[in-house]
């Protein structure tokens, strides 16, 4: 199975501010930056459950039709958009992608700071696409946390664009 991430960060590292929110990106998700073509070649999305608490505050569901699988320990109860098609799930990463595999899914998107990080961690991930954008936090929630061990990746591509993104795509290696 094929695992990517493909998340947003500001310039200083953090995926979103201390309290969740992600009011400094881009009004709209900013100009195309690669994440419709990520969309289109996915079989599904897993998140944690803070992650779909903060997209649940969107104006629109982000991830169109896509099977979106969140890690959770706890029931929830919230209200989620009629066309969103969600699953609740607990485990490891390996557990979960076992289980995907075995349904058929052959390509998910890894999305939420301490999902990206269990995926990394266990040796999951093998493409890497991080758009930077241009604001300084300076606090907040980092995208990357403590490692048990080096995670090697080669650099494929670096694309900026004219509002000021700047996406780089890493193939992890090790």
């Amino acid at each position: 199975m094929k695992v990517s991430v493909f998340i947003a960060t500001s310039l200083d590292g953090f995926i979103a501010r201390e309290d969740g929110s992600l009011d400094w990106l881009p009004q709209g998700g900013g100009e195309e930056h690669g994440y419709t073509a990520l969309m289109a070649s996915v079989d599904a999305v897993v998140m944690g459950r803070n992650t779909l608490e903060t997209v649940l505050t969107f104006d629109a569901w982000p991830f169109q039709d896509k099977l979106v699988v969140v890690l959770t320990s706890r029931p929830f109860v919230g209200r989620t958009p009629a066309s969103a098609r969600l699953e609740f799930d607990k485990g490891s990463p390996n557990e979960i992608v076992s289980r995907l595999s075995q349904r058929g899914i052959q390509h998910i998107y890894v999305d939420g700071g301490i999902t990206v990080q269990r995926f990394l961690e266990a040796g999951l991930v093998q493409r890497l696409t991080v758009t930077r954008i241009p604001v300084l936090l300076g606090g907040g929630i980092p995208l990357f946390g403590p490692l048990s061990h080096e995670i090697k990746l080669r650099h494929i591509a670096t694309q900026s664009y004219r509002g000021g993104m700047v996406t780089s795509e890493y193939e992890v290696i090790a």
